[in-house]
């Protein structure tokens, strides 16, 4: 049988600013970012199943990327953890949404964050195959294992 390869779209409203950058993405700024999601996998052979001759339900696959992404990323500044503590806690005092992580919020070390993320809560009958992120209309950066 062949592999079938399925994708989703998502969309969300992501700040950030990237530490020590020699450019204008040191200052906080934000994004429209798109994200495509691909799957690959073999369709369910089962007719006892709901899931028949799916890869993975797009229902089932956009809970988990709301969860594990959307929940987390849409409408929030993120930073790199190695930002000024003093900095990190005064923003903190005025806003809901800053989230700092272990790297360099680029465009492609986000990539990696979020299929490490993803491919935890995948079923063990499909693989990730793809992650790509739109920071702008004409920029995008992609995942393949």
């Amino acid at each position: 049988m062949s592999i079938i390869k399925i994708t989703k779209q998502f969309s969300f409203e992501m700040a950030h600013a990237l530490r020590n950058y020699d450019g204008l993405c040191r200052n906080i700024h934000g994004h429209s970012y798109k994200m495509d999601i691909t799957l690959a996998g073999q369709p369910l052979r089962d007719e006892n199943s709901p899931k028949n001759g799916m890869v993975m339900d797009f229902g089932d696959l956009k809970r988990l990327v709301n969860e594990e992404i959307i929940s987390l990323l849409d409408h929030a500044l993120v930073l790199n953890a190695k930002t000024d503590p003093q900095l990190v806690d005064a923003l903190k005092q005025h806003y809901e949404k800053i989230v700092t992580v272990e790297f360099q919020p680029t465009t492609e070390n986000l990539l990696g964050y979020i299929a490490g993320k993803l491919q935890k809560r995948l079923p063990e009958t499909v693989a990730l195959a793809c992650v790509r992120l739109r920071e702008t209309d004409t920029s995008y950066a992609e995942w393949i294992p």
